[in-house]
């Protein structure tokens, strides 16, 4: 008896340093972070904190600024990286076999460096610019401190790590599935629609949400290539804690907390469906 209900526990037992340890260093300090974005700076418990970014002009802007850029990210970077990963799954050129043994590359370069690297190449006076100088042609790009620049360097990061995602979820497919649709007739787009887009849906959410969970508090990229206004919230978050609004910096936090778990809820609400989608019901 005594054996058996030391099996039962053994588990348990066995990932409790695990959980102990994340809960100091993940669960603590989001209660503690909770907590305190309803201390107001005046004094006393209330919503002001969460007021004050969703009323005030600057920092509803700055909100928005944010969600564009990192939707324009989510939807360019999946939607290349989409393509690119059909291309080096089904495709048998050198081409596509240099790229799959290439295209992670940009993984292994520090932020900092790729940043700045993609700072001398795309400024006004940058290697493209002095590049066509040669020719007479004054070429300014007009990518840096805007949303255009920022959106640029995140499809570095991110196309390669979606790529990765999707090129491994594709290799469950098998070459005879392909084969047969095109054995009675199906085009490609059909191929995609029907075969490929259900077999990888799941795994398209799951980049989906990992591109948006890594782009809304980014702070390297926006911090060197954005702008003074509007900015992105993970540069609002740092100016409010620097100035002491530690408060204001808290709630902050949990706003892009909730961002990034509305995010997931898709891909959970996605996974719920995926019954439905398999048997081609919309319901």
């Amino acid at each position: 008896m005594k054996e058996t209900r030391f099996h039962k526990i053994l588990p348990y037992l066995l990932i409790l340093p695990s959980f102990l340890i994340m809960a100091l260093v993940i669960i603590y300090p989001v209660i503690l972070s909770v907590i305190s974005s309803f201390q107001q700076e005046e004094g006393g418990i209330g919503l002001g904190n969460y007021a004050y970014f969703f009323t005030d002009a600057v920092q509803r802007g700055n909100m928005i600024y944010t969600l564009k850029i990192v939707i324009w990210t989510v939807v360019l970077a999946i939607g290349i990286s989409y393509l690119l990963a059909i291309y080096l799954r089904f495709s048998k050129s050198k081409v596509a076999k240099w790229i799959s043994h290439l295209y992670l590359l940009p993984r292994f370069i520090p932020g900092l460096v790729a940043v700045n690297g993609m700072i001398t190449i795309i400024r006004d006076s940058g290697m493209i610019n002095r590049f066509f100088q040669l020719f007479g042609l004054n070429v300014q790009l007009g990518l840096m401190y805007n949303a255009k620049g920022i959106v640029l360097m995140n499809l570095w990061f991110n196309i390669p790590f979606a790529t990765m995602l999707l090129v491994s979820a594709m290799g469950k497919i098998h070459d005879s599935i392909i084969e047969a649709a095109k054995d009675v007739g199906a085009s490609p787009i059909r191929i995609l629609w029907k075969m490929i887009l259900p077999l990888t849906y799941r795994d398209l959410f799951i980049a989906a949400t990992f591109v948006f969970m890594s782009n809304i508090s980014s702070f390297t990229t926006p911090y060197l290539m954005d702008g003074t206004n509007p900015q992105m919230m993970g540069i609002v978050l740092y100016n409010q804690y620097t100035n002491m609004h530690y408060a204001r910096s808290a709630a902050l936090s949990v706003i892009m907390f909730l961002f990034s778990a509305l995010s997931a809820g898709v891909y959970v609400y996605t996974n719920m469906k995926q019954a439905g989608w398999e048997k081609g019901q919309d319901d």
